[in-house]
């Protein structure tokens, strides 16, 4: 072999063994087995990085995710079975203690992330698909027009039949697009109302946020009894300070999760930080005041731990202020009282609540 007919090979050699580790990379990352389909996917991908392949597939993986099964198929590829794991029986649970764990928790914001990136990828697929749908309609306006004249030019009975032919081959090709981008628009609805779903709930503890609040609050409308009450942690910083804000965010989830459920029928929302709002519709003060007592004792009542090490938390309370309107009012002025209440709350020495 020639020298220059060597470094050819070299460097096709050194190029493919750089694609194939990318291939392998990919496969690894994605915990897809090597299957041909998933290599053949995987190839597409890594030869044409500018296409809408490869750019749909970095929309969905980032941020960590790894592609289902379905996003494989939608994307066009093909995902292999997957052999069965053999099971491994947890162990044993340890004997019920008195302190409440708070064990580590999925990122939640990564989990949103992921829904707008996979939103993104579908309308990108479905803008694609629209686009060549237009196009194949136009060729095929052209090639009818031609086929036409053709049948009107010819007594060839056999030239008539195969034009035809020729033709509803290409209607139901076409049908068949229609129908992909019908259910494509389909699941594209329903993954934007998730995302609407989505922008109205906080993130971190899937409480409705402060704008779900502040809508709910302006169609209760005049007439019925409103309470409006803002619930804050106290001495939140210093379990932040002590355990980190991972175990902070997880001393956040229980307490929201704490807190709806003792207010049940009741809208709870995560106001901002470590503050909470709940809107009483249609109750009276009394009754109010006493769900919201009823929801701070019980929070008072419980004893965390960190899981992972077992470090004690100890007991996590909140104070609360509450405040009613039974008349056409701005949420801002609700509040404000509320938030007075809350202070004063603070001020006798927390863990209580005040109302007016």
């Amino acid at each position: 072999m020639k020298t220059g007919a060597r470094r050819h090979a070299t460097a096709t050699d050194e190029g493919s063994a750089a694609l194939f580790e990318r291939i392998r990379d990919f496969l690894l990352d994605q915990r897809l087995s090597a299957d041909p389909r998933h290599y053949q996917f995987a190839y597409r991908i890594m030869t044409e990085t500018d296409g809408v392949l490869a750019r749909s597939v970095q929309t969905l993986t980032e941020g960590g995710f790894r592609l289902t099964a379905r996003d494989i198929e939608k994307l066009g590829g093909e995902a292999a079975v997957a052999t069965p794991l053999s099971v491994v029986p947890p162990p044993p649970r340890a004997p019920e203690q008195r302190h409440e764990s708070v064990a580590a928790m999925p990122d939640a914001a990564a989990l949103a992330d992921g829904l707008i990136a996979r939103t993104q990828a579908q309308v990108a697929g479905f803008s694609d698909m629209v686009h060549a749908i237009r196009t194949e309609t136009e060729d095929f306006s052209r090639d009818l027009a031609a086929s036409a004249d053709a049948i009107h030019a010819t007594s060839d009975v056999d030239e008539v039949v195969r034009l035809t032919s020729v033709m509803l081959a290409r209607v139901q090709a076409a049908e068949s697009r229609l129908a992909d981008a019908t259910v494509e628009a389909s699941e594209l609805r329903v993954a934007l109302e998730e995302a609407r779903e989505n922008a109205r709930r906080d993130p971190l503890t899937d409480l409705p946020n402060r704008r779900a609040f502040e809508e709910a609050f302006a169609r209760a409308g005049a007439g019925r009894p409103i309470h409006v009450a803002l619930c804050d942690i106290d001495r939140f910083k210093s379990v932040n300070d002590r355990f980190g804000h991972a175990v902070g965010d997880r001393v956040l989830k229980a307490i929201a999760a704490a807190l709806s459920s003792a207010c049940e029928g009741h809208l709870v929302a995560r106001h901002g930080g470590e503050e909470f709002a709940v809107l009483f519709v249609g109750v009276d003060r009394d009754e109010a005041v006493a769900t919201l007592e009823s929801a701070r004792a019980q929070v008072a009542a419980r004893r965390f731990r960190v899981r992972e090490s077992d470090a004690q938390i100890g007991a996590v309370t909140f104070s609360a202020g509450i405040s009613g309107t039974s008349r056409a009012e701005d949420l801002s002025a609700v509040l404000a009282r509320a938030d007075a209440l809350l202070y004063a709350a603070k001020h006798a020495g927390r863990d209580q609540l005040r109302a007016g």
